[in-house]
């Protein structure tokens, strides 16, 4: 399975995952000119930006630890850009974080939602 590929059964997992958990999936995939967040969501009062990280080896650190502060700012400014953009959103919003791993056949070993993991 190439990266790409992973990256995309990783959303779909992490989505599935979340809808579990009472989030309202608005959107996959947004994009705008700042970049690029990977699921927007309400959870209760809260609007939240998602951030999904998928890994099948963690050779090179584990998913969350692949975010780095680079792409914390690029997901502030995208969620600053989605909420100037957007009309009756929520007044409360979070950045969140759902780490994937895959064992060797795409089956979940691990997945975790990490709350406000970006401040």
């Amino acid at each position: 399975m190439r990266r790409r590929d992973t990256g995309i059964l990783g959303e779909k997992l992490a989505g599935d995952f979340l809808k579990k958990r009472g989030y309202r999936i608005w959107e996959t995939n947004y994009r705008c000119p700042e970049g690029e967040v990977d699921i927007i969501a309400r959870h209760e009062d809260s609007l939240v930006f998602i951030e999904v990280r998928t890994k099948k080896s963690l050779e090179f650190g584990s998913p969350e630890e692949s975010i780095t502060p680079a792409k914390m700012d690029k997901l502030r400014t995208v969620a600053a850009r989605y909420r100037q953009t957007h009309h009756d959103l929520p007044p409360s919003w979070r950045i969140d974080v759902v780490a994937v791993e895959l064992d060797k056949r795409d089956n979940i070993s691990r997945i975790e939602l990490i709350e406000n993991a970006v401040g």
